[in-house]
């Protein structure tokens, strides 16, 4: 199995399932690694790896994904790229996506938005922009 492709089906391997080709195949397009399943993480961009990182979540069919600032140091296409593949596993898989970040584009892509503060929710958002969400985020700093 190749490099890339065989990060992303790890779970499955130590589990001691065999992936579904379709979804496998599937998943692989849709995060934009079909042309690199047989690529090794130093032959991967940032975006690259990120994306496989996120197959990886994804293979096992969860209810809920967890993603800690995914678009941490990632340039702002790449980062937006990941943003809009994460919004799609949302609509397309019907997952449920919990992200935890700083910035305000990818708080905006968010249904639900909680801002925490001493590990207090102390705001809520539905359906905002990044404009509204860094305006509360700078209320809420000062």
């Amino acid at each position: 199995m190749p490099p890339a492709e065989e990060n992303v089906v790890l779970p499955l391997s130590i589990a001691g399932v065999k992936p579904d080709p379709k979804w496998l195949e599937e998943l692989l397009e849709s995060t934009g690694l079909a042309d690199r399943r047989k690529h090794r993480p130093s032959e991967l961009s940032g975006g690259q790896q990120q994306r496989v990182a996120i197959a990886r979540a994804l293979i096992s069919r969860p209810t809920i994904l967890f993603a800690d600032e995914p678009t941490g140091n990632l340039d702002s296409k790449t980062g937006g790229e990941i943003l809009d593949l994460l919004r799609h596993s949302v609509t397309a898989y019907g997952q449920t996506t919990v992200m935890v970040t700083h910035e305000a584009r990818a708080a905006a892509i968010a249904d639900r938005i909680l801002f925490l503060a001493d590990g207090l929710i102390v705001k809520e958002l539905r359906d905002a922009n990044a404009a509204q969400v860094l305006e509360l985020m700078s209320s809420l700093g000062s």
